[in-house]
């Protein structure tokens, strides 16, 4: 009896010893199930999280896109050819395409905060321009070194001769990636990169990442990227300040033809004179300048020579020019260009580059639709040597596009240049600039970072 018992108490404990051999395999089963499928959960996370991000760096592609058939269509129906569009008349700033959104990243005036984004297009012509403005122009840049602005005229210049403290190609050709001087025009502003003395620091200065606004990595000294001098102020590097593009089209805004006012003849301009304010007046006008067949060197002159009152200057000042070229390049339009620019200018300097700024503040664009109203602050000596370099009309525009996906996702930015000097708009120049960082300031970051934190 007991030996039986003995069998059978055996035989139980191996059924239990079997019983928790299967509950250790099923539990070790089922941790590795359980780790399965968390793995794959993660996976999924991640696979949607990456899905959801390419599907938001689409929108952004497709934002861009959006903005530069909608500037297009802005540009394409100005009211005035040859003015910047009022800014009151487009959208520019957190334009919904979609659940994508674009800004076209601006520039402020000189008496807006420097630190606080701002938002627009941008005229080509308040720049100088690196194939026509001279050595001395580029020398009154700020930042400017003296090397780069001789080795901008030599790139540019057609024979090999070197320019004092310039470069020619027997300097280029002793770099560890050799090449010869360009000596031809510029195609773009980045071709400075190529130049001596054109570095990062002396180009992009403090704004590395473009914005014209002074962010804070760019006032803190050397504790985050770029060095800077943390004087409270941004130095924006030469980029800011030059351009390829600027040029308008010696045409009436009708599509005429202007009339020459150095014509060896004069008979044009008499004639347009006498229709447009009559025999005694045209005389009066004409005897001011004397004949056709003077050296007149700008349309600023022979309004000074001519003795026009400001409002009569306005009724011929379309129809007047002093070339006969297709396209006049290079000229600064003093309605736009900052004070650092305009002090480059021959007849200018410092002192009347910011007396310029502060006087066209506040005025109309009727006020200032000619050259004319410069007068009013340069004495004529000064406006007669400026007057071949001034313009109150432009026909390039920087559209510099940022945009995000939904949820303010994938970031993407890019660089259009359109010209209008033409039928129609068209695009001149296109560059990705994501690289150079975020430009939209911290309120439209920490924005979006509170609107993803609400939807957690």
């Amino acid at each position: 009896m007991m030996s039986s018992i003995r069998t059978s108490d055996c035989a139980s404990n191996d059924r239990f010893g079997e019983r928790g051999t299967v509950l250790v395999v099923v539990m070790w089963i089922a941790l590795g199930l359980v780790s399965v499928a968390l793995y794959f959960g993660h996976s999924m996370v991640f696979e949607y999280r990456a899905a959801d991000n390419n599907a938001a760096g689409a929108e952004a592609a497709q934002a861009i896109e959006g903005a530069r058939r909608y500037v297009s269509f802005v540009l394409a129906n100005l009211e005035e050819p040859g003015k910047m569009p009022d800014i009151e008349s487009y959208a520019y700033e957190r334009v919904p395409v979609g659940s994508a959104t674009f800004w076209l990243v601006g520039r402020r005036n000189e008496d807006e905060r420097d630190d606080v984004p701002v938002f627009g297009l941008v005229d080509e012509a308040a720049k100088l321009n690196l194939n026509t403005a001279t050595r001395e122009m580029f020398e009154a840049l700020p930042g400017m070194p003296i090397e780069l602005a001789a080795a901008i005229v030599d790139w540019r210049d057609a024979d090999g001769e070197l320019t004092p403290d310039g470069a020619e190609s027997e300097t280029y050709l002793l770099r560890d990636q050799k090449y010869v001087c360009k000596d031809s025009n510029f195609e773009t502003v980045e071709e400075l990169r190529l130049l001596v003395a054109g570095e990062w620091d002396v180009l992009y200065g403090e704004d590395t990442n473009r914005n014209g606004v002074r962010d804070p990595n760019e006032d803190d000294g050397d504790e985050t990227w770029p060095d800077d001098n943390r004087d409270g102020g941004l130095n924006p590097g030469v980029l800011e300040y030059v351009t390829v593009y600027s040029r308008e089209p010696n045409k009436r805004d009708d599509g005429s033809d202007r009339i020459n006012i150095n014509d060896a003849t004069g008979q044009e301009l008499g004639q347009l004179l006498e229709e447009t304010f009559g025999q005694e007046r045209a005389n009066e006008i004409q005897s001011g300048v004397g004949p056709g067949g003077t050296d007149v060197r700008s349309v600023l002159e022979y309004y000074i020579h001519s003795g026009l009152t400001p409002e009569e200057f306005s009724e011929v000042y379309d129809a007047l020019t002093v070339s006969d070229d297709d396209f006049v390049v290079g000229l600064v339009n003093v309605n736009t260009a900052s004070a650092a620019v305009l002090a480059c200018l021959p007849g200018i300097g410092e002192e009347y580059a910011s007396q310029l700024v502060a006087y066209r503040r506040g005025k109309t664009a009727q006020d200032l639709d000619t050259v004319g109203w410069v007068t009013e602050v340069l004495d004529d000596e000064s406006a007669i040597e400026a007057g071949p370099y001034l313009t109150t009309r432009t026909y390039q525009f920087a559209a510099d596009v940022a945009a995000v996906g939904h949820l303010g996702r994938a970031f993407r930015r890019t660089l259009f240049i359109f010209d209008t000097s033409g039928e129609e708009p068209e695009v001149v120049y296109r560059r990705d600039q994501t690289r150079l960082g975020w430009p939209l300031g911290a309120g439209v970051r920490e924005l979006y970072a509170s609107i993803a934190e609400q939807r957690k």
